[in-house]
């Protein structure tokens, strides 16, 4: 196997041959990155930098996502690209204008499905009913809106630069927009938040009548606001019972959770994220964007990631390609099944030989790893497939250290 890909100075790559395996080449995705924000949230631990709306580098850095679509375009070569999910920051701080050369450049450089789901991630805060129907214009078929609650003390407790009308007004534009789908972003487990706190926010979603709901909870992540100074967030018995009755509410509603965060009416299942837990491929493009593509001549699988910071991704002296490597063979089990196990849908067995290369009769200490699983109630199988079982997604952390 291929040791690490290292960088040299000019941005190119040293690797060592690896044995060519036959894989199923999967659907690939487009991920693209917009970094900036109007403010960093406390909570937040995704790469986003606090900026005015008035001063961001829209035409710049479209031109550079573009001229970096062009160099990844290279590893997938004809293949169809199925979704594009532009998330950041908040996207929606780029005109509709902005997002319409952005989409046309991308057409012009890859091939993309007819049928292609297009998100856009909005935050309330940001937007307003003519903005909306531009991004419509554009091209943009779905919107995901940062909503986290519809209570005011909760959104200032959280950071948020919007208020509870203006996330009720965002929906709004949205099922007025004619777009195919929207969703809408809540969390749970905010800080003091009851019970009755985060069901009143989950009815308020619901009664907004968005085909899709992300519905997750709040957990403290290093190099965060809330790292350093921690909230009192609320014990696990409560969120256990907010779980367990906001699934009860989403199911009598008629929303299906199809994984772990993720309820949708039927048919409506965000696209691009399925393509992810199903193992798919997907180039990734902007500020520290990741990749995940299968290169047809060699059957590797090559992990990429961007440069992170805005000023280092547009200087024109070194490559976008922060770095890149082959997952090695003993790190492909932990990987398809960190993605696929976050599915409620049955996994396929075959779909494990198929995307990884790998055969299971010759896992000797993987198979170990699944009958344990499969005995401790967290998983069940049939001859032809694996799935979680409610245990299972209850505590699917220790499922996933049972595989590694």
């Amino acid at each position: 196997m291929a040791d690490t890909c290292d960088m040299n100075d000019a941005g190119e790559t040293n690797t060592t041959p690896s044995p060519v395996k036959t894989l199923q080449l999967p659907p690939v995705a487009l991920y693209i990155h917009i970094p900036w924000c109007v403010q960093k949230c406390p909570y937040c631990d995704f790469n986003s930098h606090g900026q005015k709306q008035d001063t961001l580098p829209e035409t710049e850095y479209v031109s550079h996502l573009l001229d970096d679509l062009a160099q990844d375009a290279k590893l997938i070569g004809s293949r169809l690209i199925h979704s594009i999910f532009i998330g950041g920051g908040t996207p929606s701080l780029f005109s509709p204008g902005a997002i319409g050369r952005l989409l046309a450049g991308v057409r012009e450089r890859v091939n993309l499905a007819v049928n292609a789901e297009i998100t856009l991630e909005a935050n309330p805060g940001t937007v307003e009913s003519e903005r909306f129907n531009g991004f419509a214009k554009a091209g943009i078929n779905r919107i995901s809106i940062g909503v986290q609650s519809f209570q005011q003390e909760k959104l200032e407790r959280l950071g948020r630069i919007h208020n509870d009308q203006q996330a009720l007004n965002a929906a709004g534009y949205a099922r007025d927009a004619g777009l195919n789908s929207f969703n809408l972003d809540l969390m749970h487990g905010l800080p003091e938040q009851s019970i009755d706190d985060a069901l009143f926010d989950l009815r308020q979603g619901i009664a907004q009548q968005p085909p899709h709901l992300s519905w997750y909870q709040l957990t403290i992540e290093p190099n965060t606001q809330f790292h350093s100074k921690p909230p009192t967030l609320p014990e696990d018995d409560i969120l256990w019972d907010i779980q367990e009755q906001g699934h009860d509410i989403l199911t009598a509603a008629g929303y299906e959770q199809y994984e772990i965060s993720g309820y949708s009416l039927a048919g409506q299942q965000c696209q691009h994220n399925l393509n992810y837990w199903r193992f798919g491929d997907y180039l990734g493009i902007g500020c520290g964007a990741h990749g995940k593509i299968t290169l047809k001549n060699s059957g590797q699988i090559l992990r990429t990631v961007k440069v992170k910071h805005p000023k280092g991704y547009m200087d024109l002296t070194r490559s976008y390609m922060h770095q890149q490597h082959e997952v090695q063979d003993d790190e492909l089990p932990f990987e398809f099944f960190m993605n696929r196990l976050r599915l409620l849908e049955p996994c396929p067995k075959q779909d494990f030989t198929e995307f990884t290369g790998l055969v299971m009769a010759e896992q000797p200490q993987l198979l170990k790893n699944l009958n344990s699983a499969i005995s401790k109630g967290l998983l069940a199988e049939t001859e032809t497939h694996w799935q979680v079982t409610p245990l299972g997604r209850r505590y699917l952390n220790t499922l996933l250290e049972m595989l590694v």
